[in-house]
C-alpha cells in the first residue's frame, strides 16, 4: 500500500492510510475507570455504536473470548446508536464517568479530550505486530508523538449507486464531473426514480456534500494550511458553498431530505439504496454493511456500486484526493490500563480484525486483513484509496466538535434555503474565534 499524507490539525497530522459508522451490545452503565471486585478481578466498560446485526455480535464475541483468555475481567458492552454517541461520550467524559473503552476516530475531537486529560497514552503498550500491522493508520491517534487510540476500520468516501437503476436510465459508466452526476440526475428523474437519497436529520451527511465540494474546490495546500488554522481564509471555501448550492438547486435529493435518518431503518438513506428507492447516496466505507443489515434478506446488495466524487469545473482539487476517517477506540485515563491496552491489541489481532472487516462488510485497518475483503464496491473504494494523491479527515472531525458542529449547522442552515454561501465560512470562523 502506498503511504500518502493525511491532512488534519498540526497536532494530530496523519501521515498515511486514512479511511465513519455503524452498529452492538449488552446493557451496560458508564464506566469509572474500571472496577474490581474483592478478589482483584477487573471490570471494563466499553461503549461502541453497533446496535444489531453481525456488528453487534461481533462485539459480543470478541469480548466473550477476551474474557475466555484473560481470566479474572470482564467486558461490559453497552452499544449507542451512532447519531446519539458522541454527546453522550461528552457527558460522560465531563462529568468524570466514562466508560473504559470508547470510540473515538482521530482529528480535533480526540485532541480535545487528550487536552482535557482524559484519555490513555498508549504508546508503550501497544503489541508490536500490531503497531506494524497497522502501519501509518495509528497516526490518526497520534497527537504530540504520543498514541492515544487504535484504529479498526479505514474508511474513504465517496458515492454508491445502484448498477441496475444506471443501467434502466441510461447512464453509461459513472459520472466523473459535477456536469455528468448532473446529466446522471436528471436521466434518473426520467425513469421516476430518487437520484440521491441524503439522511441530513444528523447535520454530517448533509455537510459531507459541503466537504467533498471543498475537498474538489481547494488545493491542498489550501486545505492543509487553512485546516491547520482552523479558519476559512482561502476563496475556494466559498466557492465550494456556492458550487454544493447550484448542485442542489437541481433538487438531486429525496424529499424531506432533512429530516431523514441516515442509517438504522428501511426508511433512512441507507435503506433507500438497500430496498431500491434511490440511486445514489454519498457516504464513507461503513456503508455496504449499513446497507446490508437493511436488505430484506439481510445480506450484502448485489448491485451496489461505488465512484469517487466527481471533479468541480475550475476546481484546483486533485481529482483522485479522497475525504474520510478512521473509526478506532481509546481508552478512559481512568481505565486500568494493563487490562484496557490488552483489550485493544487484542481486537487488533489479524483474526479479529479479519472477523471485524466480514461482520461490518468494510475495510480493516490491519494491512494484513485486507484479503478477506471481497465486496465489489469496497474492492473498488480501496482501488481508488491506494492511488490517492492524499486523504483529508473529515472536516468536523478535523476541527473538533465546537466548529465541527457549526459548519455543520451552516451547511444544513444553506440546503434549509435560510442561510448562504458565505454564512458557512463566517459560521466556522466565528465559531474557531470562540476557541
Amino acid at each position: 500500500m502506498k503511504t500518502r499524507k493525511l491532512l488534519a490539525p498540526t497536532a494530530v497530522l496523519m501521515a498515511t492510510a486514512l479511511l465513519a459508522a455503524c452498529s452492538g451490545g449488552s446493557d451496560a452503565g458508564g464506566g469509572d475507570g474500571g472496577s474490581s471486585s474483592e478478589g482483584g478481578d477487573v471490570t471494563l466498560t466499553f461503549w461502541h455504536n453497533s446496535t444489531t446485526g453481525p456488528g453487534k455480535e461481533y462485539w459480543d464475541e470478541t469480548a466473550a473470548q477476551f474474557e475466555e483468555a484473560n481470566p479474572g475481567v470482564t467486558v461490559e458492552i453497552q452499544s449507542i446508536q451512532n447519531e446519539d454517541m458522541d454527546g453522550k461520550l461528552q457527558t460522560a467524559l465531563n462529568s468524570g464517568d466514562a466508560p473504559d473503552i470508547f470510540m473515538a476516530r482521530g482529528g480535533g475531537k480526540l485532541a480535545d479530550i487528550v487536552e482535557a486529560g482524559q484519555a490513555l497514552d498508549l504508546t508503550d503498550l501497544i503489541d508490536p505486530e500490531v503497531e506494524s500491522a497497522v502501519s501509518g493508520t495509528l497516526n490518526a491517534f497520534t497527537i504530540d508523538g504520543k498514541v492515544y487510540g487504535m484504529p479498526t476500520s479505514v474508511l474513504p468516501g465517496g458515492i454508491y449507486y445502484n448498477k441496475t437503476m444506471f443501467e434502466q436510465a441510461g447512464i453509461e459508466g459513472t459520472p466523473e464531473t459535477i456536469a455528468e452526476l448532473e446529466d446522471a440526475v436528471a436521466k434518473l428523474k426520467a425513469i421516476d426514480v430518487d437520484p440521491i437519497a441524503l439522511g441530513g436529520k444528523a447535520a454530517w451527511p448533509a455537510a459531507h456534500w459541503y466537504y467533498f465540494f471543498a475537498l474538489r474546490s481547494c488545493s491542498q495546500e489550501a486545505m492543509e494550511t487553512d485546516g491547520a488554522a482552523v479558519q476559512f481564509e482561502d476563496d475556494c471555501w466559498t466557492q465550494a458553498a456556492q458550487e454544493l448550492q447550484d448542485f442542489a438547486s437541481t433538487q438531486p435529493f429525496n424529499e424531506g431530505f432533512l429530516t431523514t435518518d441516515a442509517q438504522g431503518s428501511a426508511a433512512s438513506s441507507a435503506g433507500m439504496l438497500a430496498n431500491d428507492q434511490a440511486a445514489m447516496e454519498l457516504m464513507g466505507a461503513w456503508n455496504p454493511g449499513v446497507i446490508a443489515d437493511l436488505t430484506p434478506d439481510k445480506q450484502p446488495k448485489a448491485d451496489l456500486g461505488w465512484f469517487p466524487f466527481p471533479a468541480v469545473e475550475d476546481g484546483e482539487g486533485d481529482p483522485t484526493a479522497m475525504m474520510g476517517g478512521v473509526d478506532g477506540y481509546s481508552c478512559s485515563a481512568q481505565a486500568p490500563a494493563e487490562e484496557c491496552a490488552a483489550f485493544l491489541n487484542f481486537f487488533m489481532s489479524k483474526e479479529r480484525q479479519e472477523a471485524y472487516a466480514e461482520a461490518f462488510v468494510t475495510l480493516p485497518a490491519s494491512q494484513e486483513a485486507q484479503g478477506v475483503v471481497t465486496d465489489p464496491a469496497l474492492l473498488d473504494v480501496l482501488a481508488a484509496y491506494n492511488e490517492a494523491a492524499y486523504v483529508q479527515v473529515w472536516l468536523d472531525t478535523q476541527f473538533g466538535q465546537n466548529v465541527g458542529n457549526a459548519l455543520n449547522a451552516g451547511v444544513v442552515e444553506m440546503l434549509a434555503g435560510n442561510g448562504t454561501p458565505e454564512g458557512i465560512v463566517t459560521a466556522v470562523n466565528d465559531a474557531a474565534a470562540k476557541g
